[in-house]
């Protein structure tokens, strides 16, 4: 039986459904800058959205049923947390500075320069899609930590 789309809430798994979302947004977002931008930001950014989805992962596959278990949890959470933070860092300073020339940061598939309009739209629209799932992603380990730590307290 479905549930009524005004009745449905984020799963408690969903912190890794979005962490999954921001590696895949992020990897596709890089490999399609020219080779220059690529070599200047593709390891670190990668590495920091990577970094959310290792963790989300580790904390998502802990069972809580014991203080070392929740403080294993936890620990995975608050990483998780931080990395999606210096993601959120990383992007921004990536877009500003390509703001500075989009059109040297897209090639088309012959190698060519994409239009300056055309660039900054592309780059609008990316930047607003994995901003938005970077917030939604730390919204949902805070809210989970802070369940968490009410579940753990009544037990």
């Amino acid at each position: 039986m479905s549930v009524l789309k005004s009745k449905r809430h984020e799963s408690t798994a969903g912190f890794v459904n979005v962490a999954d979302q921001i590696f895949v947004e992020t990897m596709g977002f890089l490999v399609r800058l020219s080779n220059r931008y690529q070599r200047l930001f593709a390891q670190d950014t990668i590495h920091a959205a990577s970094m959310v989805l290792d963790h989300t992962e580790a904390a998502q596959n802990i069972r809580v049923t014991d203080k070392t278990s929740f403080d294993l949890r936890r620990s995975h959470l608050l990483e998780a947390r931080s990395w999606v933070m210096a993601l959120d860092v990383h992007m921004s300073h990536i877009f500003r500075l390509i703001m500075t020339n989009p059109q040297g940061c897209f090639t088309d598939t012959k190698g060519r320069m994409k239009p300056p309009a055309e660039a900054v739209n592309l780059l609008n629209n990316m930047a607003d899609s994995l901003g938005e799932k970077i917030d939604k992603e730390k919204n949902l380990i805070t809210a989970l930590l802070q369940s968490d730590k009410e579940k753990f307290n009544r037990k």
